[in-house]
């Protein structure tokens, strides 16, 4: 709890997946994937209670053992074309009683606890209705370009040329790690991103969302190689 208010953290974590096959009980350095996010989320200073929404039965079983309850979520709100809030609204409508609400996608296992509760400190010490974390881009959208009819480049943004990365104008994207919103807020306009929304930046190192063997590969090696003190991507 934080000022008074109660939060309630949804870990959403189905059992498909196109890209990589049973991707949240994947073993990550000695771990399920989903039970790095049930592990650093109880480490919260704010957080009261941790749900792990979940059709799948090994999945809910998994979570229990690593300290989470679970809900049970329909089979339609399980497919591949779920929008993502939707499992939170759910989520929503089966728990009463919490004043903001956290989402924490499972595919963020570098996320820290300093993370979480930062966020939290952000969205409700500043009065923001949401919060979402972001990090730094490798690439600046001031950089890309797209195709024209012809085949030449025309940019995405449209602006007089810059030569020097350092005189490129900062930008930000959302890293999926981390989004705080009131919980009647959210339920009104049942998205997290609106003209309101407050970003939260996250370090480029802990913002690697898996979604391919290559991005597990690297997570697992950026978690080994953290373990044996030669790095501090992870502090």
């Amino acid at each position: 709890m934080i000022n008074n208010h109660k939060i309630l953290a949804i870990i959403p974590a189905r059992g498909g997946s196109k890209g990589i096959h049973r991707k949240n009980l994947r073993a990550i350095a000695g771990k399920p994937l989903i039970a790095w996010t049930i592990e650093e989320a109880r480490q919260s200073k704010y957080i009261d209670r941790i749900v792990v929404s979940t059709e799948d039965e090994e999945i809910k079983q998994v979570s229990t053992l690593f300290g989470s309850e679970v809900l049970d979520r329909p089979e339609e709100l399980s497919q591949d074309d779920t929008p993502g809030i939707e499992p939170v609204l759910h989520a929503l409508d089966v728990i009463n009683g919490y004043d903001y609400v956290v989402l924490l996608q499972p595919t963020s296992i570098l996320r820290k606890i300093d993370d979480i509760d930062g966020g939290i400190e952000h969205c409700i010490n500043n009065n923001f209705y949401s919060c979402v974390s972001v990090c730094e881009p490798d690439k600046s959208p001031y950089w890309m370009y797209n195709f024209n009819e012809s085949g030449r480049l025309t940019p995405i943004i449209d602006m007089k040329s810059i030569a020097r990365r350092q005189d490129l104008p900062k930008s930000y994207v959302l890293n999926g790690a981390l989004y705080v919103a009131k919980v009647e807020w959210l339920k009104e306009h049942k998205s997290f991103l609106r003209s309101e929304t407050a970003g939260y930046l996250m370090t480029k190192e802990r913002s690697i969302d898996i979604d391919t063997e290559m991005d597990l590969l690297i997570a697992e090696y950026v978690i080994n190689f953290a373990r044996i003190g030669n790095s501090n991507l992870l502090k």
